[in-house]
Formats: C-alpha cells, structure tokens, sequence
C-alpha cells in the first residue's frame, strides 16, 4: 500500500504537520522504540543531583521538561553532563546542599519539575529560591503541593494566594506530617515525600486511589527508608535521609507509547512491535482500557530492568467496541486519555470518560480541547465536567485542527490523521518535543516501512 504523506511547513515559528492518509488506504507496519519515560527521567536526574556520589543515567528522555529539570538543578550547584540517551553523569552534591541560585528557576513547560522540586526547595533552611514556567505553567493549580508543604512549615509565596507561579520560597526545618490527599497524584505525593527527606520523623502519604509510584521505587534504590501500604494507598518515608546515587535505566515511556498502540489499533491491516516499553502496573491503565476495547495486543519478553518491569509491545489492527473508563483506573491512564479517545472515535458503540476533571488543568484544557478538535474531523464527541462521551464509528474527515501548544493534543490528533479521508493540517505541531522529540520523524518511518 502507498504510504501517508506526512510533511512539516514552518510558518512564524509554528510547525504545522500535514498527514494525507492516500485513497487506497493505509497500513502500518514494523517496529520502533520511543523515548525514555518522562516521570523516571525527572526523578532520575533530581534524586542523582541531592545523592551523594555519581549517578549514572541511560535511556534518558531528552524532551524539554528534562531539560528544564537538569538546567534548575545545575543551576543550584549540582554537576550534570550533557544530555543524551546513552549516558548522562551527575555528580550529587548531597541531601540538603542545594546552593542559592543567583536567578530565577525556570521550568519551563513542566509541571513535575516546578512542583517535586517544591519539595526539595522549602526543606533547605536558609536559603531563598524563586520559581517560574512558562505561560501554560503558570495558570496550572500549584495550591495542590503549596498547601500540605505550608503545613509541615513551608513558607512559599506567589500569585492569588501562593496557588500560581511564580513563586517564591524560604527554606525551613521542616516538620512530618500525615496528608490525606483529596487527589490521587503522583507529584503531589512525590512533592511531599521529598520534603520528608529532611524533615525529622515519617512523613506519610494517603491518597484516594493508586498513582504512579516511579518515586517511591527510585527512592528505595537511592537508600531512603521508606514504606508502602497497599491496603490504605499510603507510603511513609522516614528522615532524615541518606542518598547514593545509582545506575539508573530508563524504560520506553508507555504514555509515548499509546499514540503507537492505538495507531496500529486503529489502521486496518497494521501490525507494530513496540520495544523496550516499561510496564509497571501503576502505569498500564491504557493497556487494560485498550483491552476493554478489545485491541489485540500481546506483552513479549516481559522482564524487570533496574527495578522497573518491561516489555515489547505488539499491536494488530482489530475491531474496537465502546467502554466505561472511569473510577480508580483514572489516575494509571491520565496522560492517555487524549490517545484513548482518538481510539473511542473508532470503536463501535459508545464510549464515557468520567472522574477525569484533573485534564481540565493539564497544559490545556484537554477534556474541552479534544471534543473540539475531534468533532472538526467529524467525530461525535460530548464534553462532559469530568471527562467525554464519545460515540465511535462515524468516518473522520480531514480538517484544519489545533495543538493548543499541547505535545499530547498534537500526537494525539496526528494518529486520528491516519485513519481520516482526505489532508490533515495540525498547527503548534512542534509541541510534540516537549515529551517526544522524534515523533514526526517516527511517524514518517512508520508509514514508509
């Protein structure tokens, strides 16, 4: 078959991605590997700066939010070397010997910089940290970290009552706390049990369902003292702590990873391998609501690499039928829910998205930005206040549509592409490189191979 014409015009420093999907149809075939996760990267590079020792990183993402991370910590006098996936080095300089940075931290578009780092930032007594993003970043809620670090004795103040950056924190000594979090996040717990490292006695964590628990894994293998209880979602870390810095090894990121499951899912005759893609269980939500959709994917050469399991990933083209997402699996599947609901546009029957209100306050209004760009290809999407309905089957057409500087919005869009009649022009493309720099590139391979 004749592959998608897929090509970039760069206009006023926007990238506008054309994807022609040809009249005699379209099939997806061969393998690739994506690029490191996200979450582990993050962790990775701030848990190797407040070790002590060197640590070793391979497999690293070198999307933007990376780099914002490894630019704030070098500025506070840790040692990281250049960014690469084969191998970055990062000379710790020890827990609680983050230096004064003579300007400004700049995190740029990312969430989970600016809020773990809140953490590590209020526990250093003395010193003074101002703290900014860009303009996404600085209309995302961060009263959700502000709060609980103001009651182990932070001082932190910015915008409309310290609940928007940029902010501004004095270190303190501070102090355990037990926090019920009202949300299952994973940086609002990471945030706190790093402000714990510090603090003298357990600093403890509940939350309402499950999160992603790349920090507490990472933790435990940098030498903190720390427990989980499965039972109650809680996990307790006890200070103050001694790091070491490792060898860490990060997995494909299974969020990058959707885009090409649901692509070979939803392309007929397609069959793509995925490599090297971890699959901890806090994460595989996508792969339990594919399975509800009845995506035929199967798991190969399953393994556990540096603490964290992984696999291969193959999908095959097959029918989709509507389903109910909704409840505790929510929070395993947050930064899915774009992908999977280009998926729901292809299935049979319908398919309801609830208990998602937290896409509200991602890089953009993802629940509103979805429904609308969806239904400019023809698909028949209802917003809903905490998620989407999505009535599958209807045939997309190709349209103008909108990134919304929104990297998981773009990718997302992009893969509806494939399977719609007719040109495709999605404009603010480029916010592909916040988490997958390579994307159009792999997208272009994939529909060549």
């Amino acid at each position: 078959m004749p592959a998608a014409v897929v090509t970039i015009n760069i206009t006023e420093n926007q990238h506008h991605l054309l994807i022609q999907k040809p009249v005699s149809g379209l099939s997806l075939q061969g393998h690739l590997k994506v690029p490191g996760d996200k979450s582990i990267s993050h962790r990775a590079l701030m848990l190797g700066a407040i070790a002590q020792g060197e640590t070793q990183i391979q497999g690293l993402l070198l999307g933007e939010d990376p780099r914002s991370t490894a630019m704030c910590f070098r500025a506070m006098g840790a040692q990281i070397s250049e960014l690469n996936t084969e191998q970055v080095i990062v000379k710790g300089i020890g827990l609680g010997q983050l230096q004064e940075p003579m300007d400004v931290l700049d995190a740029g578009n990312s969430g989970t910089t600016l809020r773990l780092m809140l953490g590590l930032l209020a526990s250093h007594p003395e010193r003074f940290f101002t703290v900014t993003g860009d303009s996404s970043l600085r209309s995302r809620p961060m009263s959700r970290v502000v709060q609980p670090l103001q009651q182990m004795g932070a001082k932190i103040w910015g915008r409309q009552g310290a609940t928007l950056a940029p902010l501004a924190i004095q270190g303190q000594q501070l102090q355990p706390i037990h926090y019920h979090s009202p949300i299952a996040s994973a940086q609002v717990k990471s945030c706190i049990l790093l402000a714990g490292l510090m603090a003298e006695g357990r600093t403890t964590v509940t939350e309402p369902a499950l999160s992603r628990d790349h920090s507490e894994r990472m933790l435990k293998a940098f030498g903190a003292q720390l427990s989980v209880d499965p039972d109650t979602n809680s996990v307790t870390v006890t200070g103050p702590a001694q790091l070491q810095g490792q060898t860490v090894i990060v997995p494909g990121d299974i969020s990058s990873a959707a885009f090409w499951l649901v692509a070979g899912a939803i392309v007929p005759g397609s069959e793509v391998l995925i490599e090297n893609i971890g699959v901890n269980p806090t994460r595989t939500g996508v792969l339990e609501a594919l399975a509800m959709m009845g995506a035929d994917i199967e798991l190969e050469n399953q393994r556990v690499v540096a603490g964290e399991p992984v696999a291969d990933l193959r999908v095959r083209h097959g029918r989709l039928k509507g389903c109910k997402i909704t409840g505790n699996l929510i929070p395993r599947l947050i930064d899915e829910i774009p992908i999977l609901a280009v998926a729901a546009a292809f299935a049979e029957g319908t398919t309801l998205i609830q208990d998602a209100a937290e896409l509200r306050v991602k890089e953009s209004d993802r629940i509103a930005v979805m429904a609308s760009q969806l239904n400019r290809m023809g698909a028949r999407v209802t917003e809903l206040p905490d998620g989407l309905e999505i009535i599958g089957g209807t045939p997309l057409v190709g349209t103008e549509v909108d990134s919304h500087t929104d990297h998981r919005i773009a990718m997302s869009l992009a893969i509806a592409a494939l399977n719609a009649t007719g040109t495709t022009t999605i404009k603010g493309a480029e916010a592909a490189a916040i988490s997958y720099p390579d994307f159009t590139t792999t997208l272009q391979q994939l529909c060549r191979q």
